[in-house]
């Protein structure tokens, strides 16, 4: 069943954020947070940010990030993060849920609610829907079906962990000026083992074009849904 949610228009993840929440002076964990983009732009708003990445390769890159007040990163995983109970304003995950693996995903999010402040913690989850042109662009390379279903289900066991729970959405319009932009886009991760004669098929080609405009840009819709819970029991 599709949960009801209130639509916020285009945004960028951080302008989601900023709609939804004020983290200045806060402490908070970006949970899987991969090259730790969104990690510093939550710093940025002037929080205080764990940014926790479970590939060793990743996190080692990160760690050799130039260092900054009120901003750290380390390697755990989600399901056993290291830090203590009640500890955390807030908890993010960024399109990483549905990475974790489908066992541990209740798991993770029980252990986002054990390290939030129980009076006003709040873990903030997106994940991409299922829908729009870039998930069709993404699906015969790399099919998320599965997974991102298994982090749906996660989320919606999740609300017996919190006092209260609020449901949104917005859309991103992913572009890339040529083919080639995008297959470096999608492979050279090493924490999303995508390999480069898997999406340079005539299919993918294909789909590609379908979102050629006239300037010759492609362009891709990209529907998000963010669930926010408050208050963990």
């Amino acid at each position: 069943m599709d949960t009801p949610r209130t639509h916020l228009g285009e945004l960028t993840d951080i302008a989601a954020i900023e709609k939804l929440l004020a983290v200045d002076g806060l402490t908070v964990v970006d949970v899987g947070c991969g090259p730790g983009t969104i990690t510093r732009e939550i710093h940025a708003l002037g929080a205080s940010v764990t940014g926790i990445e479970p590939d060793p390769i990743q996190a080692e890159k990160n760690r050799l990030l130039p260092p900054a007040k009120g901003l750290k990163f380390i390697e755990a995983r989600a399901e056993a993060l290291p830090l203590p109970p009640h500890s955390v304003d807030g908890v993010f995950f960024f399109r990483s849920l549905h990475h974790v693996p489908i066992d541990a995903m209740g798991a993770a999010l029980k252990e986002a609610a054990r390290i939030l402040k129980t009076d006003s913690g709040f873990l903030c989850v997106v994940e991409p829907a299922m829908t729009g042109s870039h998930f069709n662009l993404m699906r015969p390379f790399h099919d998320e079906t599965r997974v991102r279903n298994a982090a749906q289900q996660a989320l919606r066991d999740a609300m017996r962990l919190f006092r209260r729970t609020e449901f949104f959405e917005y859309v991103q319009f992913p572009s890339y000026p040529d083919f080639q932009a995008f297959v470096a886009r999608v492979t050279g991760h090493t924490f999303n083992d995508v390999r480069h004669e898997n999406v340079e098929t005539d299919e993918v080609r294909h789909l590609f074009e379908m979102g050629r405009l006239a300037s010759g840009t492609h362009v891709f819709e990209q529907p998000m849904l963010l669930n926010l819970y408050r208050r963990p029991e």
